[in-house]
């Protein structure tokens, strides 16, 4: 038994007579679904698999390599948001959310090894060339996705800008896999886009939830009544918006409303049970609201509908949004990489989760297609498509 394996059985038994591990930041690991100390047979089994994949497998495999992707394993398997990040990851994430970063375009996630399209973004390489939400990606150039982890996707569709890269994908309805060329860029997000429709009425895009959305919005506004003498309401315009940052959500949601909760979650420890409360002031002093959402709109885009619809300041138009209606913890670990891990649910606030439901439009307003023959429409992806999807969590209140 090599040196490795061996330390870690004892380090195991140490565990189990009460010996306290420190694992980053998370506390003691001496617990298993909560209550009593680990499991010994079962990490008896986890050194013997580790031990007979190093000395059988036909290639060899370093330590390092093998314990990581035992980590990613251990993750990709709770659901479908959970992820270790490796230290270019976590750099790649800590990058897309300030607004700017090269590559195709999309919001993805992973679902059954392959690549699921959750959005792709406004003005960015992706959507010019026509991809949807939905759309399942099955091969990177001549590269089979099945069996990539989300992060390897990535950093293959994230490529030098300028060079080109060729997605093959199967869409619900197209008879044949549709293949993309797609030439990468720098995707420049601009989070907050807005102009006048008709006088006296504005109309706000907002493309992705970034840090500083909430004062980009306020920006928006401030313009909005410069141009017009009484601003009477807006539409906010959510649809294929696939979230980001919860707080830029709280403080768009707080622009419009006075008084009262905005959004609450609740996890397993009490760090993840937290209450968001408006601030006083509405930047548009009650005028009308109409938000506009469709299932590509995920996550933060979810609360902003959920509370502007529970406090009955906003009329909801489109298509049930894709439902994701869970937290996810970036946890710094000490070498430089990451575990985004699920570690609570959000709720509006009159109590209704959104995980695997989304909400529901006020008003249903199927997109439309003009064409000579009449077919149904199309089912998108929804979160409560995804393998591993978390419940909704309602069954238990």
């Amino acid at each position: 038994m090599n040196t490795l394996v061996r330390n870690f059985l004892v380090l195991t038994v140490g565990l189990m007579l009460g010996v306290s591990l420190a694992i980053g930041r998370s506390g003691l690991a001496e617990r298993s679904e909560g209550h009593g100390p680990l499991p010994l047979d079962d990490l008896r089994v986890f050194t013997e698999v580790f031990e007979k994949i190093k000395n059988d497998y036909v290639e060899a495999r370093t330590d390092k390599v093998l314990i990581e992707s035992a980590i990613s394993g251990m993750l990709t398997d709770l659901d479908p948001h959970s992820a270790y990040l490796n230290k270019e990851a976590f750099t790649e994430l800590q990058v897309g959310t300030t607004g700017q970063f090269g590559g195709l375009g999309i919001e993805i996630s992973m679902e059954d090894g392959f690549v699921k399209v959750v959005a792709p973004i406004d003005d960015t390489p992706a959507q010019r060339a026509g991809m949807q939400a939905g759309d399942l990606i099955i091969r990177l150039n001549e590269k089979s996705v099945k069996g990539m982890s989300l992060s390897d996707a990535v950093k293959i569709m994230r490529g030098e800008v300028g060079t080109s890269i060729e997605l093959t994908v199967v869409r619900e309805g197209a008879e044949k896999p549709i293949k993309f060329n797609i030439t990468r860029d720098i995707i420049r997000v601009k989070s907050v886009k807005f102009r006048t429709l008709d006088e006296g009425f504005g109309y706000v895009r907002i493309t992705q939830f970034q840090s500083r959305t909430g004062e980009n919005l306020s920006d928006a506004i401030s313009e909005l009544k410069d141009e017009n003498e009484d601003l009477k309401g807006i539409v906010l315009d959510l649809r294929n918006n696939p979230g980001g940052v919860l707080n830029a959500a709280v403080r768009v949601s707080d622009a419009f409303i006075d008084k009262g909760l905005i959004v609450y979650t609740e996890g397993r420890t009490e760090d993840s049970d937290n209450k968001f409360h408006a601030t006083s002031g509405d930047l548009i002093k009650g005028a009308p609201i109409i938000v506009l959402i469709n299932g590509g709109s995920a996550s933060a885009s979810e609360i902003v509908a959920g509370a502007l619809q529970d406090h009955k300041r906003a009329v909801i138009m489109g298509t049930r949004s894709f439902g994701k209606g869970s937290v996810q913890t970036i946890l710094p670990m000490n070498n430089g990489t990451a575990v985004k891990l699920t570690t609570a649910r959000y709720f509006t606030p009159n109590g209704r989760s959104i995980q695997a439901e989304g909400i529901v439009p006020d008003i249903m307003t199927e997109r439309l297609n003009v064409s000579n023959a009449e077919k149904p429409a199309l089912d998108r992806i929804k979160e409560a498509d995804l393998s591993g999807h978390l419940a909704n969590g309602n069954d238990k209140k």
